[in-house]
């Protein structure tokens, strides 16, 4: 059997599929990827309103060990007032799906931040995942520094050493911190991108 015409218009078929839209990941250098979230308070953030402040994203899940080190050790914490005090808005991504491990909602968010002292700017709730899968969130901690005019300079681990072990932070390379340091003093980051580390965002599948 000639099986040529079934090919034919088996590529015929594809031909007339609609296209679907290219993943465009972030990229540094370039503008960050536009959002606009509900933090925990019930208060819409747009990035786009953010424009001319240093913006700190820090992608969080309160049962991941590796997460549990920074705020356990107080780093975490720290680094959001220092970030702070340097002009940056710091904004905490939950992207944990309803059901899946470091899920919150509002009032299990705030109770978070207040228990263990965080000092974010806004928590930034994400069950659907829209604004993880936009930045291209992969794991808790997943850090990512924006300029103030706007442009994505560091996305990448919250240091070099992927453990959980509190010790191991003195002897790592403060990767976002040296990031936000630079970016504050208007130089060049001098790692824009590494390998981000800890539990994977728990997305609904």
């Amino acid at each position: 059997m000639d099986i040529r015409p079934r090919l034919l218009a088996a590529s015929l078929c594809l031909g007339v599929l609609p296209a679907l839209p290219a993943s465009a990941d972030p990229q540094i250098g370039q503008p960050a990827p536009d959002f606009t979230g509900t933090d925990s308070n019930g208060e819409k953030v747009h990035l786009t309103d953010l424009k001319g402040r240093m913006i700190v994203l820090e992608w969080t899940n309160d049962g991941c060990p590796y997460v549990g080190k920074w705020y356990r050790s107080g780093a975490m914490q720290q680094l959001q007032r220092d970030a702070e005090a340097l002009g940056a808005v710091w904004l905490t991504v939950v992207s944990s799906a309803p059901g899946e491990q470091g899920y919150v909602d509002a009032l299990k968010a705030n109770a978070d931040t207040a228990s263990r002292k965080a000092a974010p700017t806004h928590v930034l709730l994400d069950p659907a995942g829209d604004i993880g899968h936009l930045y291209g969130a992969k794991t808790t901690p997943h850090m990512f520094v924006i300029t103030p005019v706007g442009t994505l300079a560091y996305m990448g681990g919250a240091d070099s050493i992927a453990s959980t072990r509190v010790e191991d932070m003195q002897k790592a390379e403060p990767y976002a911190r040296e990031a936000i340091e630079a970016v504050a003093a208007g130089k060049s980051v001098p790692h824009p991108i590494t390998r981000p580390y800890g539990c994977t965002v728990k997305y609904s599948s």
